[in-house]
Formats: C-alpha cells, sequence, structure tokens
C-alpha cells in the first residue's frame, strides 16, 4: 500500500484473460484481489495438480506517471505466461502473477510493493523500474528470492557492487542510465560522418530534470563530450511538471546550439515540448528527447509535431528477425497497440520471464532462490531486447556500443545495444547502430 493513499492488487494466471490490462484499465484498478480459475487446456488442467509458481511484479496502477511503462511490461509478462502455460507451465507447475501497486517516486511505497510480494512468498519478482530503487533493494534482501528488473540506474548497482552478499539476488537486465550520457555525444558524431547532420557548431544545450535518474545522465553527458571535440554545454534547468515550455524554447534560441538534449522523462510533456518546439523551432538543430518518447503516449498525444525528433533507450525491441517476430506476436496479442507499440518493456517483461523458465527448468527446483540466481548470473541469455550478460561486478547487463567508459560490450551479440531512434512518418524507426538500424537519420521538419 502506497503511503497516504489506498493501493490494490491482483493476480492473474494464463487463463480466463480476454485482451489483457491497457494503461486505461489499469488506472481503474481499485484495492482488493482479482482472481481467475477458468482452465482454457489440458496442460493448464495438470499443472494445476502441483503448486503454482508465483511471480510478482510491481506495477503503477494508479499514479500518474509510469503507468504507460508498467502496463507495456505487464503485457509482455503476460504474454510469456500465457505461451508457457500453454506448453504445459515450467516442470509441470502453472505460473501465475501477483501485481501489488506501486508509486515508483515514493521510497516507501516501493518498499511496500517488495515486501506485499514477500508476504505472498512469490518465486521471483519481475519489475519495470523504480525511481527509489534502495529501499526496494533493502527489503528483498529479507526475503532473496530472484529480483530481476530494468531499473537502469547505476546507484542500485553500485549498491551491489558494494554488497553483493546482501543483493546477491538482484540482477538489471539492462545497462545503468550513465550509458545515456556517455554514449549520446559518441551517437552525435555518428550521425555527422553520416553527413545527414552538418551541425552549425559544436555547441551542446541540455535541459535537465532534477531527479536523479536525469541529474546522472546530464553528469555523464558532460564527463564525455569534450572527449568527442563538443564545447562545454550550456545548462537550463526544468522541474516536473511542466506546464509551459516558452521560456526554455527562448532559452534554446538564445543558445543557439547545434544540438539540443532535453533530458526528461515524461512522455505527456514531452509531447507538449514538441508541440511548442515545432511552432517556434530552433533552425537547423538536432533534438534529442531523453527515453520518453518510447511510452505509447508520445505520439498518441504529439501527433504530426513529434516528426523528426530523435530519442533513445538503452533496453529496447531489436529491429532483426526475431525482434520482428516478437513485435507480431504481441500485436496479434494486444491488437489495440497497433501502429503504437511501446518497445521497450514490452520486451523486457517477455524476456524475464522466459529467463526464469529457463533457469527453473535448469536447477529443478524454483523455490532454491540461490541456485536460480546463480544459474542466472552465469548463464548470459539472448532475448528479443539483445543479450542479457550480468556476470560482472555491477551485476547488470553490458551495454553495447562501447563508449569507453566500462562495463561494455565490444561486439552487439555479446551485450544490449542501445537503441537511437527518430521519429519518421509517425513512426519510431531505429537509426543506429548500424547493425540493427531500420532506417536512417533524416532531416527534421525544422531544418534547411
Amino acid at each position: 500500500m502506497a503511503t497516504g493513499k489506498k493501493s490494490g492488487f491482483f493476480s492473474m494466471s494464463s487463463s480466463g484473460m480476454g485482451a489483457g490490462p491497457t494503461r486505461r484499465s489499469m488506472l481503474k484498478l481499485t484495492a482488493g484481489a482479482f482472481a481467475v480459475t477458468s482452465l482454457a487446456a489440458p496442460a493448464i488442467v495438470r499443472a494445476q495438480t502441483s503448486s503454482k509458481i508465483l511471480i510478482g511484479v510491481p506495477s503503477s496502477l494508479s499514479t500518474p506517471y509510469g503507468v504507460a511503462d508498467d502496463t507495456d511490461h505487464l503485457n509482455g509478462t503476460t504474454l510469456a505466461l500465457e505461451e508457457i502455460n500453454a506448453a504445459g507451465g515450467v516442470l509441470g507447475r502453472e505460473l501465475e502473477l501477483f501485481v501489488p501497486d506501486v508509486d515508483k517516486l515514493s521510497p516507501e511505497s516501493c518498499r511496500q510493493a517488495i515486501a506485499a510480494c514477500i508476504d505472498k512468498k512469490v518465486l521471483a519478482i519481475s519489475n519495470s523500474f523504480l525511481f527509489a530503487p534502495i529501499p526496494a533493494l533493502d527489503e528483498s534482501a529479507k526475503y532473496k528470492c530472484p529480483y530481476l528488473q530494468g531499473n537502469t540506474q547505476r546507484a542500485a548497482t553500485e549498491a551491489y557492487k558494494a554488497d553483493p552478499v546482501k543483493y546477491s539476488h538482484v540482477l538489471q537486465t539492462d545497462p545503468s542510465e550513465t550509458n545515456y550520457g556517455w554514449t549520446y555525444p559518441l551517437w552525435l558524431k555518428k550521425m555527422e560522418e553520416t553527413g545527414a547532420w552538418k551541425p552549425k557548431n559544436r555547441k551542446v544545450h541540455i535541459v535537465s530534470e532534477q531527479v536523479a535518474y536525469n541529474q546522472t545522465i546530464l553528469k555523464a553527458a558532460v564527463e564525455s563530450l569534450e572527449r568527442h571535440g563538443f564545447d562545454a554545454p550550456a545548462l537550463t534547468d526544468i522541474q516536473y511538471p511542466v506546464n509551459d515550455w516558452t521560456p526554455v524554447i527562448k532559452r534554446l534560441q538564445e543558445e543557439d546550439a547545434g544540438a539540443i538534449m532535453i533530458n526528461h522523462w515524461i512522455a505527456a510533456e514531452f509531447a507538449s515540448f514538441c508541440k511548442q518546439f515545432a511552432a517556434n523551432p530552433v533552425r537547423d538543430s538536432l533534438v534529442y528527447l531523453q527515453y520518453g518518447p518510447s511510452q505509447p503516449e508520445f505520439l498518441e498525444l504529439g501527433g504530426s509535431s513529434t516528426e523528426g525528433f530523435c530519442w533513445s533507450t538503452v533496453i529496447g525491441i531489436y529491429g532483426d528477425e526475431r525482434g520482428q517476430a516478437y513485435r507480431k506476436k504481441y500485436l496479434e496479442r494486444f491488437p489495440e497497440f497497433e501502429g503504437n507499440m511501446g518497445l521497450v518493456y514490452t520486451g523486457n517483461g517477455y524476456d524475464i520471464i522466459q529467463y526464469l523458465k529457463l533457469a527453473w527448468e535448469a536447477t529443478k527446483n524454483p523455490e532454491d532462490f540461490e541456485a536460480n540466481v546463480k544459474w542466472i548470473r552465469e548463464n548470459p541469455y539472448r532475448g528479443v531486447c539483445g543479450m542479457m550478460n550480468m556476470n560482472n561486478e555491477y551485476q547488470e547487463a553490458l551495454h553495447y556500443p562501447d563508449n569507453g567508459f566500462g562495463n561494455q560490450a565490444t561486439e552487439l551479440e555479446d551485450g544490449m545495444s542501445q537503441l537511437f531512434v527518430q521519429v519518421q512518418d509517425g513512426q519510431h524507426k531505429i537509426i543506429w547502430p548500424n547493425e540493427i538500424a531500420e532506417s536512417k537519420l533524416r532531416p527534421a521538419p525544422w531544418w534547411g
């Protein structure tokens, strides 16, 4: 239960779920429980004869932020669960989800969501991300079931590095947010080398939100920019919520930098920025938006004004044959997202469940937490979002491409690739790295 308000949970198995939760239906969930008992196939009937494998999936159900990412994560998780249960489960046991509500920005809510999972005696925890990860990690350390998540935060993996015994069970399935800042100038340089972007100057302007996630990215970007031949950046601060971007755009125009980074995370506010910027742009600047456009609301709310903007994610569904096949399968299960499918946690939720399945089948004992964590750490897994290799000092996925700052992979298939994306013709298209690109950088509408 989140501090200061009621918080709910629900549980689900694979059968009788209809079209699955959407971000709209999830917002309507209230305190209480929802269980499904009907059975869809003989394989699931057999699975019911033994105890179920319960997986905790803390998710934002009622907050004004985080619902889009967590809906994507829960949908991907659900898809994997349904596939596995339809094939007979794991070791003849049906998988089931327990989904407690969580406020990502509240340390106490993050702790309580994990405590709720422990109370339910889940055999693993899967989560997209929390902005207050340490209280959650500390709570989970009392129980130590495998805890796989996409927190994308070096502060959390540094906690593991400092105390690998206490946090031995915590595995970050993606690279940390430091890589956003470290890789940003490398991407600028690569876009310049293609000739598609001809920078009008070497100036960079970074507009940053104040949460720790964005401040860590800012610090890393400042550290890396001069290595790649760019000027020290101009800096502008913002504070959530941003109701009017006019003062920020005025400041961007005054600086007139060749490269602009809006280091925020809220999709709806990015959509608002795009509308205002498109009406009064900084001519010929390459504009990068930090992560938030990955959420489906960005295209829904921003419409045609989002055309030409770039963004990236350190975890996302590749555009290769395997990734395209998964996108097709996902949209067959969740057709309401046709034309605007989330590309990040839709894949991560799916990959985590498939990874856990492999571990449980290898150890033949889902209740042996230590053995399953050890197997996951020692056996990297290539999912639809790339390679999860967490056998390192941070117990986080290796990052690709190599930006020179450590915990990197030099080859695509040895790490998890950061995906740089541009909105083209109303769709997200991967433009770099070249090995998995779907398109190339196009001139933005405000260029020329």
